[in-house]
């Protein structure tokens, strides 16, 4: 399993998930570029002392993501989608993508995208929070596989 973020605009959102990564064992792949200067700088207040445990993984851009991508379904979330993510069966190697808080995901990431799933909101309401959303699908995907990081 892993995480990956189009784009992302908002430093505390990136430094979120990537804490959100670290705790979960989850490598998360940064695909950029950002709407901001990426730096241990613009991300420590939220990732905390947790960027050192954190397994992060830049691409350049989406091209570069596209050919040097892991093995595995790519799994977006978006707000286009017909599919809840409760009702979709996660695999071990799935890649689940988050498009930009501004913007989302282009058509051409929407191509690419093996499932495209949503999370069901409030009639009205756009979307919610991306690092938000990244925890409530990962914890959806790591329930279904039971694999969630044991304690010992």
């Amino acid at each position: 399993m892993r995480l990956a973020l189009f784009e992302p605009d908002i430093p505390p959102n990136l430094g979120t998930i990537l804490r959100l990564g670290a705790c979960l064992g989850i490598p998360v792949h940064v695909i950029e570029p950002c709407g901001f200067p990426f730096s241990v700088q613009a991300v420590r207040r939220s990732a905390m002392d947790y960027l050192e445990h954190a397994e992060i993984h830049r691409h350049d851009s989406w091209e570069h993501f596209a050919s040097e991508r892991p093995a595995g379904r790519l799994v977006l979330m978006t707000t286009k989608a017909a599919i809840p993510y409760t009702e979709f069966r996660f695999a071990a190697d799935d890649i689940l993508l988050l498009g930009r808080e501004s913007k989302g995901a282009p058509d051409y990431v929407h191509a690419a995208a093996e499932a495209r799933l949503l999370i069901p909101l409030k009639l009205g309401l756009r979307s919610i929070n991306v690092a938000t959303a990244a925890a409530m699908v990962l914890g959806e995907a790591l329930r279904q596989l039971d694999a969630f990081p044991h304690r010992p």
